[in-house]
């Protein structure tokens, strides 16, 4: 991976998430993301479609988006991968400073509802 695969993703607040189906049908999905040096982190429910899709099949396309998951730029192939409890904590601590106050205010919802999330690192 190049720094120049993720130049279109700098200031990027949304990256649009393109994992696969059993059958090979793609599935996209708006998410936040955060950087650091060549890897890309984002979170989900342990139990979101995506993050099943991606303990099928780690191959996935990505592209920075809008909130709505309109593209901001071209698909980039990648692989993404749930990390373990070292890699969430980092992955969180990226997110956290990325989106402040409405991460946090999103983290106390899902302790509070007992949600259980997974970070999900990306590589080019």
């Amino acid at each position: 991976m190049t720094e120049d695969s993720l130049a279109p993703f700098a200031d990027q607040k949304y990256l649009n998430l393109e994992s696969y189906r059993k059958s090979g049908e793609p599935v996209r999905t708006p998410v936040w993301f955060a950087q650091d040096g060549r890897v890309l982190y984002t979170y989900s429910r342990a139990d979101a479609g995506k993050v099943k899709r991606i303990r099928n099949n780690p191959r996935i396309r990505m592209a920075p988006c809008d909130v709505r998951g309109r593209l901001n730029g071209d698909w980039v192939d990648a692989e993404a991968r749930i990390e373990d409890r070292a890699g969430a904590e980092h992955g969180h601590g990226l997110l956290d400073r990325k989106y402040g106050l409405v991460k946090k205010l999103g983290d106390a919802f899902s302790r509070m509802m007992k949600r259980q999330r997974v970070v999900i690192s990306i590589r080019v």
